[in-house]
């Protein structure tokens, strides 16, 4: 499915003496099949943007194409829970959002209010916690006895239980340690390979925007100021400053590297272990020499 902002702007609270401009003439186009990290500083309007790509928000300005459905300013879009079964959002704290009595109950929920049959929600719901590395019996507890990384897990199901198309991530990982983040954020990437997914990354993390995403967005005052992969804009540092964002640290490493060196490398490095390849090349060539 693929999704496009036109000239899309977003005001809360719109005609009143509390109105405010939340995003101004927004122009993005994600395709299907895509790994799009969206990136920006607190308060650059990324949360807003989300909010919009399965029309929990609708825009004040301009149109959101969402697949073959378009949804334009001033006028009433029609049929839009296709769309919000097909495009999952897991927001930062999913977790907060279980309520049900037991994890079964909590994960069949989303397809038994789409009109999935209850065999078929279940086997959704056991294949599920197999896929996440959750103990079966977990699905006969209640999902405030596990603990917090569990409970992620659960909620996440409950959203992959819905089979979305899209899957869109509000700072995923906020909260977890290293090892959880690392966990979930691999969790991720192996449902965008193996299943196909389009995976939206709304993060502050550049470490993660370099390391998974192969397109990426910044946005900066409402407005989505720059867009392309990785490479170029993650290597470009002078032009991320100007929009209060900094290098992923392996690029920053990368770079005090060249300059003891005193040339650059033939690729800029997103991961570490890229960087550890290169820079592996350079003392062989240099024994070799």
């Amino acid at each position: 499915m693929d999704i496009e902002l036109q000239q899309v702007g977003y005001a809360y609270s719109k005609g009143t003496p509390f109105e405010k401009q939340a995003l101004t003439d927004v122009n993005l186009h994600i395709p299907s099949g895509s790994y799009q990290a969206i990136i920006g500083h607190t308060g650059s309007g990324k949360s807003t943007l989300l909010q919009h790509l399965n029309a929990l928000l609708k825009p004040t300005e301009g149109t959101v194409k969402l697949g073959g459905l378009e949804i334009r300013a001033n006028k009433k879009a029609k049929n839009l829970k296709p769309v919000r079964q097909k495009i999952g959002i897991v927001f930062q704290f999913p977790e907060h959002q279980l309520f049900d009595e037991t994890v079964l109950k909590d994960i069949m929920f989303g397809p038994l209010n789409f009109g999935v049959p209850a065999d078929e929600a279940e086997r959704r719901a056991r294949a599920l916690v197999e896929q996440l590395g959750l103990p079966e019996e977990v699905l006969e507890k209640s999902p405030f006895d596990l603990s917090g990384g569990q409970m992620r897990r659960v909620a996440i199901a409950g959203v992959l239980a819905m089979e979305p198309s899209v899957l869109v991530l509000d700072e995923p990982t906020a909260g977890l340690d290293p090892r959880g983040r690392q966990e979930i954020m691999e969790l991720f990437h192996r449902l965008y390979v193996e299943k196909g997914l389009t995976i939206i990354l709304v993060t502050h993390s550049m470490e993660d925007a370099a390391r998974y995403a192969n397109r990426v967005a910044i946005m900066h005052e409402g407005r989505c100021v720059l867009s392309g992969d990785p490479e170029e804009i993650f290597g470009d540092e002078q032009h991320l400053s100007e929009f209060q964002l900094s290098a992923p640290r392996v690029v920053r490493l990368q770079r005090r590297f060249e300059l003891l060196l005193g040339y650059s490398l033939d690729k800029l490095c997103l991961t570490e272990e890229q960087l550890a390849v290169e820079m592996g090349n350079i003392v062989r060539k240099e024994r070799d020499f």
